[in-house]
C-alpha cells in the first residue's frame, strides 16, 4: 500500500538470481568490471543469496483479524473521545512482477499492484466521524513502480526503486484528483562478498511509519548453511529463514508496515470548533482527513510449492498497531484531529503466488 514500501530485497527476488554468463567476445570492454575483460566464469553480483525462496510473479493475498478494540481520543474542540469493536479488518492484495529488460548489467522490473482494506464496527451507526466514513468503505492503494538493479563486477550492486499510486477511498471518477496521489523511491548500494552472503546500505523515502519521511536503510541477506539463514531490509522487516526441503521454506521475524489513505468525509463532514462550541470560521470544514496507519506484526510464515510453477503462502502472527490517527488535509495547519489506537490482535493471511517453473530456470541456469 501507500505506506508499505516495496521491499529491495523482494525486487531483487523476484526476477533475479545469480548466473554464469559465458566469456565475453575478446574484443569487448566492460564498463561495469572497470575495463577489465570478463573472466570465463564471471558472475555478476545481486542483492539475493542461494537459499532465498522462489521468484514472484504473480501473488495474490488476503489477511484477516478477528474482532477486537478500537478507541480514539479527539485532539481538537468539538469532537468526543470514542470507544468501540472492529468486527472486521481485512485486505486483499493483488500484486505482478514483469522484467523489462533483462541484461547481465542491467535489470529494470515493472511491478503493478492494487490492494484494498476494510473495516466493520460494532452499533452502527457509530456518530463517530472517523468510523462511519470508514465503515465498509474499501481504503484502496493502486500503484505502479519501477525497480532497476545494476551490478558493478561481482562483487558490487546498485539497486534504485521509484513508485507511484492512488491512496484512499477514491471511486473510479476520482482517479484524477491530485490528494490521493503518493509517491515513494529507495536506492541502495551492495557488496556480495560470496554466494551465501549480499548487503548493502541506503535509504527508503516514503510512509512505512505512517507520515512521509526519510529513513536509512541496511539490506543484509544471508544463508549460514543448507537450513538456516537471515533475510532482512532493515528497520522495516527482519526475518529468519528455514529452508525444510526443496518444497518448503519456515520464515519468522518481524515487519513494519504504514498505510496512508485519504478519507472523503461524505457521510459526516466535521466542523472545527472553538473552546466554548460554537464553529471556528478560521478553519473550513473539513471534507477530507489524511488517515496515518502504523503497525508492527510478529509472524510465522510456510512457502509450500503445489506445483512446478505454483506456491502457496500461510502466515499467522500477532499485530500491534503503533498508529491510527487522522490529520487535517484542508487547512494549512495540519493538524492531527483523531488520535486512535487499535488493540493488538492475533491476524492470518493465504497466499498464491506463481513462479518461474523449476524446469525452465534449470535450463536457464538460473540457481533457484
Amino acid at each position: 500500500m501507500g505506506a508499505a514500501i516495496w521491499s529491495s530485497a523482494d525486487v531483487a527476488r523476484a526476477q533475479v538470481q545469480e548466473r554464469v554468463y559465458p566469456k565475453a567476445a575478446p574484443t569487448a570492454q566492460d564498463s561495469a568490471a572497470g575495463g577489465k575483460q570478463l573472466t570465463d566464469k564471471q558472475i555478476f553480483a545481486n542483492p539475493s543469496v542461494l537459499g532465498m525462496g522462489p521468484s514472484k510473479g504473480l501473488i495474490v493475498r488476503y489477511e484477516r483479524m478477528p474482532r477486537f478494540g478500537v478507541s480514539s481520543s479527539a485532539q481538537v474542540q468539538g469532537l468526543n473521545d470514542f470507544s468501540t469493536e472492529a468486527t472486521k479488518n481485512a485486505r486483499l492484495s493483488i500484486k505482478g512482477y514483469i522484467p523489462a529488460w533483462n541484461r547481465p548489467h542491467l535489470k529494470v522490473i515493472v511491478g503493478l499492484s492494487y490492494e484494498r482494506e476494510e473495516f466493520q464496527f460494532a452499533s452502527l451507526p457509530t456518530t463517530y466521524e472517523l468510523y462511519d466514513n470508514i465503515e465498509n468503505k474499501g481504503l484502496k492503494s493502486t500503484a505502479v513502480q519501477v525497480a532497476v538493479i545494476r551490478p558493478v563486477d561481482d562483487v558490487h550492486w546498485y539497486l534504485a526503486r521509484i513508485k507511484g499510486e492512488l491512496s484512499g477511498d477514491y471511486t473510479s471518477d476520482q482517479l484524477t484528483k491530485s490528494d490521493y496521489s503518493r509517491f515513494s523511491a529507495e536506492a541502495i548500494y551492495g557488496w556480495k562478498r560470496s554466494p551465501n552472503f549480499s548487503w548493502g546500505v541506503g535509504f527508503q523515502y516514503g510512509y512505512t511509519f505512517g507520515r512521509l519521511s526519510i529513513y536509512p536503510a541496511v539490506i543484509y541477506n544471508r544463508t549460514f548453511n543448507s537450513r538456516w539463514g537471515i533475510e532482512a531490509l532493515a528497520p522495516a522487516r527482519v526475518t529468519l529463514r528455514y529452508n525444510a526441503n526443496d518444497n518448503s521454506i519456515f520464515y519468522v521475524g518481524y515487519t513494519v508496515d504504514g498505510y496512508n489513505y485519504i478519507v472523503n468525509l461524505s457521510r459526516a463532514p466535521l466542523t472545527r470548533k472553538n473552546a466554548d462550541g460554537t464553529p471556528d470560521l478560521s478553519k473550513a470544514t473539513l471534507s477530507t482527513l489524511e488517515l496515518r496507519e502504523t503497525e508492527v506484526k510478529f509472524r510465522l510464515r510456510w512457502e509450500h510449492e503445489v506445483l512446478s510453477f505454483l506456491w502457496m503462502g500461510a502466515e499467522a502472527g500477532y499485530r500491534y498497531n503503533y498508529a491510527f490517527d487522522a490529520f487535517d488535509r484542508t487547512n494549512a495547519d495540519r493538524e492531527k484531529i483523531i488520535d486512535s489506537q487499535l488493540n493488538g490482535a492475533p491476524y492470518a493471511s493465504l497466499e498464491l503466488f506463481i513462479t518461474p517453473p523449476r524446469k525452465l530456470l534449470e535450463k536457464s541456469g538460473v540457481r533457484r
